[in-house]
């Protein structure tokens, strides 16, 4: 699986699938904060991805 993170900067994941949620959590990164995409439909925490899944990270801007 191939994760895109906020920054551009990617990662591959080997192994077993693993939840979104998951994924955030071992990363450090806020769920509150983000929405994810897995192969280009935005998915919610529980969604779980793995092989050849991309995983799109994108940070929430907001403010007044």
């Amino acid at each position: 699986m191939k994760i895109i993170f906020p920054d551009s900067t990617t990662e591959t994941i080997e192994g077993e699938p693993v939840s979104v949620g998951w994924i955030l959590h071992l990363r450090g990164i806020n769920p509150s904060e983000v929405i994810v995409s897995r192969n280009g439909k935005l998915v919610p925490e529980d969604v779980v991805a793995g092989g050849d899944d991309e995983i799109r990270i994108i940070r929430i801007a907001h403010g007044g």
